[in-house]
């Protein structure tokens, strides 16, 4: 049985490429949208940041509301981390209006400075999901409720990389997360 470093660095997601000497990794895209209280949220918002990402919508009654369930504990559990924040994009942004997604934070008993509901166009949200955290995130007129989504919560380093895959609908795996924000945090300390 192999013992695996307890600090092994974290696997970097997506295409590499190296210029010259330099190993250049998949970034996430530049982005805006905006969030339950009207603030706009772009890449700035999470400089220097370690977050996890995920897609949803509110009236979603498959996988949203465990997905929402385990990101609380995930919230819960980096409390006192300042440097780690959450950013839930809707998928339905017609409905999911900055007022709704204000009454869903509030619901859930969120602070908007840890935890950015965000709207937006909505082929801008569907793009940044599969180009850039590749995750399923789209319309399907098929799908019962109209969409169609992965529970994936990724986790997203300082460099703005993606550093991890979690399904968001199983506990196991966000224990994994958990575990895996607080690795990558010192590792960005070294």
């Amino acid at each position: 049985m192999a013992c695996v470093p307890k600090d092994e660095k974290l696997p970097i997601f997506g295409q590499r490429e190296v210029e010259g000497t330099d190993t250049v990794y998949h970034t996430i895209a530049p982005f805006r949208f905006v969030d339950q209280d009207s603030s706009d949220i772009t890449n700035e918002t999470f400089r220097d940041k370690i977050y996890v990402a995920d897609f949803f919508f509110t009236t979603c009654r498959t996988i949203c509301p465990i997905m929402k369930t385990q990101m609380l504990r995930v919230y819960e559990a980096t409390r006192e981390m300042p440097d780690v924040l959450i950013l839930s994009h809707t998928i339905d942004p017609e409905y999911d209006t900055v007022a709704l997604l204000h009454d869903f934070a509030q619901r859930l008993g969120v602070e908007s400075k840890r935890w950015h509901f965000v709207t937006g166009v909505k082929d801008s949200i569907y793009k940044i999901a599969q180009t850039s955290y590749f995750a399923t995130a789209m319309e399907d007129k098929t799908e019962p409720e109209g969409f169609i989504h992965s529970g994936a919560f990724l986790l997203i380093d300082k460099k703005q990389r993606i550093r991890g895959k979690y399904d968001g609908t199983k506990e196991e795996d966000v224990n994994r997360l958990i575990v895996d924000i607080k690795r990558l945090r010192r590792e960005s300390e070294n």
